[in-house]
């Protein structure tokens, strides 16, 4: 009883508490960890307190970036925002300032890596918006972009010929005034329209136009390859600086599948793979996922339209009633997307366009043809409407080309190619009465006897496909190809301007002309000298060369302004009315075609590069030891 009543007997705890005060504190201290610890592990951005508290695990270096790469195995590990942007280490970066500049970057990445609700919320609204210069966003998949120069067959920009002959200084000429009519349309448009998509030369402005989704520059980035080729250095470096500088991803407008793909991707591809610039890279990468939604469908097939902000998709109201894909559309994107793969090491790329062929290859074709509208939620044709020109034109030409692309491997698309070639000699090809040789549309079984410029591309794509077909079938080829481009080029020759309409037709006695104002426009189209292109590195016969000549001259009468080039909305009338449109691939492709028309064939070799339906090179996939690369690249 006394002891209870006087303190001085109470036993004490060992840090001067009795048991009621020990009980206390350790009621408050538990409450504490508790409150700590459930601040630590559950609340949504505790990333900072982690690593205070907890110790670092191992991990790849850079692994912050990794977990961005959409479809990257280490990416289940940490949650990653919506539409990431891989890229890949700069080339050789097995040396020592490389090296250094890898630290630099691993050190930047774990710097800027959103650890905040609000940080982490503003990349993914920007995911794409800002490409990541090398030494600021380079991610642990490695391009060695010098193993793949070594590869290559030639020189990038070939050999140079013996200048002392007579006929090559006729060429060399020839081939300089092409480089001038380049850079003439290069400067008008960096003087009036710098930045816009295209140039309006008669009122000396730019166009944005609305099928790009809001991204701006199509003119620079379709001319980058094209700058390069023909060597002007300056040039380049301008249209360089603007891309590293103001071509911006972080638009909201809705754009065109195609025209996207074939135009910003395909040349910021060719960019990269003709200079190793690791801006060009990286924004090719993040601009292809800003696509990927295209593809959310029951059957795979891309729809036309992306919305670049809500990630939507829509068909053209044109198309079908809005109900359809075209053939040509979601048929042209395989040769980018597997180099989207290649540069990224995501798979989702290559997916995408191999489900697209698994598609085609299990649906009933009517006659082996390849009807132009195909329905994105069934799977099935929505009428069987057959076209080599606008609509299906550049799907046929991808077969063959990723058949190339692949080094001869890809058997599934050399046998698609030659199995629709043969249906489209059965029931589209004709001669017209007058000896000329033309691919007809089908409806349904009813020939409408008429050719697009756009179908002249395949003259060109027949001989390119020739060597490769089978044995009895290849001289046949061969003059195929050579009498689609002889029609084409009747259809230039046949107008007041020798050059050629949207469409000409075959009836009524009439042949290889336009029968309507509707379809006699010219608007700088590229297809007939792409053919000469090809057909003369077939066959070395100068009236190829002659007859690209002939374009020149029209072009520079016609379709020259005082600011720029313009299309011509009647080429059979001699006094031209200009369209005040300088299209984006007047640059990429006409003139493009032309320099190398009067180039030596080892400059952009085909045994090396395929080019994509915007003429933008791609290289062919030579995995062997013992490819050569020598001499000017």
């Amino acid at each position: 009883m006394l002891m209870r009543k006087v303190p001085v007997f109470v036993p004490a705890s060992p840090w001067g508490l009795r048991l009621p005060q020990k009980f206390l504190f350790l009621l408050f201290l538990s409450g504490l960890i508790t409150l700590c610890f459930g601040a630590l592990f559950l609340l949504p951005n505790s990333s900072r307190l982690k690593r205070l508290f907890l110790a670092p695990r191992t991990q790849q270096p850079g692994l912050e970036v990794v977990a961005e790469v959409a479809g990257h195995p280490l990416a289940r590990e940490q949650e990653s925002p919506p539409n990431p942007a891989p890229a890949v280490p700069a080339p050789g970066e097995g040396d020592a300032s490389s090296q250094a500049s890898t630290r630099r970057r691993k050190v930047w990445l774990r710097r800027t890596h959103p650890t905040g609700t609000r940080e982490m919320a503003t990349v993914a609204r920007s995911s794409g918006s800002t490409a990541l210069r090398p030494q600021e966003g380079g991610i642990p998949f490695s391009f060695d972009f010098n193993a793949f120069r070594s590869r290559l067959r030639h020189p990038v920009l070939g050999t140079r010929a013996d200048e002392s002959k007579e006929p090559q200084s006729l060429v060399r000429a020839q081939r300089e005034k092409i480089k001038e009519m380049m850079q003439f349309a290069w400067r008008s448009y960096k003087l009036y329209a710098m930045g816009k998509n295209e140039l309006r030369p008669l009122t000396k402005d730019g166009y944005e136009g609305s099928m790009f989704g809001g991204l701006s520059g199509a003119t620079i980035i379709d001319s980058l390859d094209t700058l390069y080729l023909m060597e002007l250095q300056e040039e380049f470096q301008e249209a360089k600086t603007w891309v590293e500088e103001n071509f911006h991803l972080n638009v909201s407008g809705e754009a065109s599948l195609f025209e996207v793909n074939i135009r910003y991707i395909g040349g910021l591809l060719s960019a990269f793979y003709l200079t190793g610039e690791e801006v060009f890279r990286v924004k090719a990468i993040k601009l292809g996922e800003k696509l990927l939604p295209a593809f959310n469908t029951p059957t795979g097939i891309p729809k036309g339209v992306v919305n670049f902000k809500s990630g939507s998709n829509r068909s053209w109201g044109w198309a079908m009633a809005g109900s359809s894909s075209i053939l040509a559309e979601f048929g042209s994107l395989h040769l980018e997307f597997l180099h989207l793969t290649e540069l990224s090491g995501n798979q989702v790329f290559a997916e995408k366009v191999r489900n697209i062929r698994k598609v085609l290859r299990k649906i009933n074709k009517p006659f082996g043809l390849y009807p132009n509208f195909l329905s994105p939620v069934s799977g099935n044709w929505m009428q069987h409407h057959v076209s080599v020109g606008g609509l299906g034109d550049s799907f046929y030409e991808y077969l063959i080309k990723s058949w190339l692309m692949s080094a001869k491997t890809d058997v599934e698309a050399k046998d698609m190619y030659y199995e629709a070639l043969e249906a489209i000699e059965t029931y589209l090809l004709n001669v017209s009465p007058g000896g000329l040789t033309y691919i007809a549309e089908w409806r349904g079984g009813i020939l409408d006897h008429k050719m697009g410029h756009l179908a002249c591309f395949s003259g060109g794509m027949i001989a390119l496909g020739a060597e490769d077909a089978k044995e009895e079938k290849r001289a046949h080829y061969r003059e195929l190809a050579a009498q689609i481009t002889k029609t084409c080029h009747e259809s230039y020759a046949r107008s007041d301007t020798k050059l050629g309409p949207e469409a000409f037709w075959f009836n009524s006695g009439r042949e290889a002309v336009a029968t309507q104002l509707s379809e006699s426009y010219y608007i700088l189209r590229p297809e007939v000298v792409e053919s000469y292109m090809y057909l003369w590195r077939q066959t070395h016969d100068p009236v190829y060369r002659e007859w690209g000549w002939e374009v020149v001259t029209a072009l520079e009468k016609y379709c020259r302004t005082e600011a720029g080039f313009s299309g011509i909305q009647d080429v059979y009338s001699s006094i031209p009315n200009h369209d005040n449109k300088q299209q984006t691939f007047f640059l990429a492709e006409t003139l493009k075609y032309l320099y190398l028309l009067f180039s030596e064939d080892d400059m952009l070799s085909l045994e090396d590069w395929v080019f994509n339906t915007e003429a933008h090179p791609l290289p062919v996939n030579h995995s062997d030891g013992s490819s050569r690369a020598g001499g000017r690249l």
